[in-house]
């Protein structure tokens, strides 16, 4: 349970408390949105359950692009900022959020975050979210585009069980995909089937970090989102300011 929001438990945070730290929460993610549109930073928000693979696409994703295109991160976890660690060892610059007993990101730990790193100065910034697929689905950081990462050895049955995480992606990323061989038990179409029936546009990429099946097809929606943001403002040497 995140003892900051209650995470929807209305007897340890009642409904209007809660109601007003999402309005507080999606006031701040204006704010980073507009500032990522003013410098065509493609913010994209990366969630998805603890192993299923996210740090791993990250890595694979500075692999393939051979510094064609600067890459940020910051990562979240609750204790330690071991994601972020790798991050930087894969070329990626990146801040570790460590969020102690908070099963998400919010906007503001976004914000501070950035502060760390020339942000303004990437083409990509990735926002590896806590491992959940509950509540970071709920809190807007800002960002251009949801990804859920759903590993292959979490069940077919996962988009139907947490389907606001679902329904909220614009793209599914499949991982682990080259464990399928080993795993007669899982069905990939069953897997898709239920994605279909979930998400409103269904977008899914099958993808392994291991082999680079399908890392291509995500370098080429990394590419479409961002030919789909709004031109950006004269560069500035200072990102922005706050009264």
């Amino acid at each position: 349970m995140c003892e900051t929001c209650g995470c929807g438990d209305h007897e340890l945070v009642p409904v209007e408390i809660h109601q007003r730290l999402l309005e507080q929460n999606d006031q701040l993610a204006r704010h980073n949105r507009e500032h990522f549109v003013e410098h065509g930073v493609l913010a994209v928000n990366v969630m998805g359950s603890p192993g299923s693979g996210k740090t791993a696409l990250l890595e694979a994703t500075a692999r393939a692009l051979h510094g064609a295109r600067r890459v940020l991160a910051v990562s979240g976890d609750l204790a330690t900022d071991h994601d972020a660690q790798r991050l930087r060892a894969a070329g990626i610059e990146s801040r570790a959020i460590t969020t102690g007993t908070a099963c998400h990101l919010d906007a503001r730990l976004v914000h501070d975050a950035l502060h760390a790193l020339e942000w303004w100065r990437a083409d990509v910034l990735f926002v590896e979210n806590v491992g959940n697929l509950v509540c970071p689905a709920i809190y807007d950081l800002g960002q251009a585009a949801n990804v859920v990462v759903l590993s292959v050895t979490e069940g077919e049955d996962k988009p139907l069980k947490y389907p606001v995480m679902f329904r909220r992606a614009d793209l599914v990323v499949v991982s682990k995909t080259d464990l399928v061989a080993h795993l007669p038990q899982v069905d990939l179409g069953r897997l898709r089937d239920a994605l279909a029936r979930t998400m409103p546009r269904p977008r899914v990429i099958e993808l392994s970090a291991v082999t680079g099946q399908g890392i291509p097809e995500w370098l080429e929606w990394l590419e479409e989102q961002r030919a789909r943001l709004p031109a950006p403002a004269a560069s500035h040497d200072h990102p922005h300011t706050h009264g």
